[in-house]
């Protein structure tokens, strides 16, 4: 195949990807590619990924545990701090057993490779994340979508349906930063006898999770608890049907115990309250602003807040405007999100000062003059 080709047309469309390098610890203030920017595109939504308290944990977690874990769960890789973990996850989200897994990819993957016997349809959200769309086609069922946060079109769709299944949704939604409706969804899942499935990647530790009886609860660690891997939260004898089908969760290395330690930590600070009320703040903040300049942001209480442009080509012109200017904010282009909503994705922090937001939004509105 001629790559190169296809990496040209790549860049005549806007849509070529390239990575920089960040220099120092993750935090609002970062050196990339040997600027110094102010962050506002990292998931690290609590600041908790440089917190002191956490990289402490996780320095006597590789004392006592070293670095790997050296094999899978099931074989010699389950540590103590792994079962911690595991039971500490399953008190915080009130269920009865959690199980950890090394991505938020993997662990999607993971439980739809546990089910696909057991199921007869899947109904997804059109703005899932990509890793729910991709465990859909791993397991050899259609991918059918209803509209976006709908329970009426979802309804309609779940009408159509014969056998057992499964709506599958994300809490948070990764590029708009709205919440599904998952009360609502609770109704049509009661009414129809289905399975409900949430990836909370970006509301874990920001929202208080709504979990409904006997449905299965997804959520990352790498984002707001600033460690990194994933868990899925359930009833007992999901999680352990899991433990014996899941293909990812049974041949891949479990993660490194000392990260167990550091999110145990990160865990103890998200109980507390304090990052989280001061990114709500920040989050008010934000938004109150921008109505003061008259910047049009989506309808997001969450910590992600887009800007709309529409092309991929204007999108990169203010992510390069906003970068001489010092700030760190990513261009989100297709086929991340739907074609002509190509977006800047303005992520908001714990540690974000307002003097930031304010400089942030003031150049926005500068650059989009």
């Amino acid at each position: 195949m001629d790559f190169s080709k296809k990496l040209s047309s790549l860049k005549q469309s806007h849509l070529y990807r390239s990575r920089k390098i960040s220099e120092n610890t993750q935090n609002t203030q970062m050196i990339i590619n040997g600027k110094s920017l102010i962050n506002f595109c990292s998931n690290d939504y609590l600041s908790l990924a440089s917190h002191p308290q956490v990289k402490e944990a996780f320095k006597q977690g590789v004392d006592k545990f070293g670095v790997g874990a050296g094999a899978s769960h099931l074989i010699s890789g389950h540590t103590p701090a792994h079962q911690a973990l595991e039971e500490e996850l399953a008190d915080y989200t009130g269920q009865e057993k959690a199980l950890l897994f090394s991505t938020g990819y993997t662990a999607n993957i993971g439980v739809f490779s546990a089910l696909k016997d057991e199921l007869d349809w899947v109904l997804q959200d059109k703005l899932n994340h990509a890793s729910l769309i991709d465990a859909n086609h791993l397991i050899g069922l259609p991918l059918q979508r209803y509209l976006h946060n709908d329970i009426i079109a979802l309804e309609k769709k779940i009408a159509k349906q014969s056998g057992q299944g499964l709506i599958a949704t994300d809490t948070v939604f990764s590029m708009d930063g709205d919440r599904a409706d998952i009360k609502g969804i609770e109704k049509t899942v009661k009414k129809y006898s289905a399975l409900l499935m949430q990836d909370d990647a970006h509301g874990f530790g920001v929202f208080a999770p709504i979990i409904p009886k006997n449905s299965i609860y997804m959520a990352t660690l790498g984002k707001a608890a600033g460690t990194m891997g994933a868990f899925v939260a359930g009833d007992e004898d999901l999680i352990d049907f899991l433990i014996q089908k899941s293909r990812p969760y049974i041949y891949t290395t479990a993660t490194a115990p000392a990260l167990c330690v550091a999110t145990l930590k990160s865990l103890e600070l998200i109980k507390q309250g304090e990052q989280n009320a001061k990114l709500l703040a920040n989050t008010r903040y934000f938004k109150k602003l921008s109505k003061v300049l008259n910047l049009p942001m989506k309808n997001s209480n969450s910590a992600i807040q887009p800007f709309i442009v529409g092309s991929s080509e204007k999108a990169i012109h203010l992510s390069k405007e906003l970068l001489n200017a010092g700030f760190y904010v990513g261009a989100i282009r297709p086929p991340t999100v739907p074609k002509d909503t190509a977006r800047l994705r303005i992520t908001l922090s714990a540690n974000h000062t307002q003097n930031q937001i304010k400089q942030l939004l003031t150049q926005l509105k500068y650059a989009i003059q």
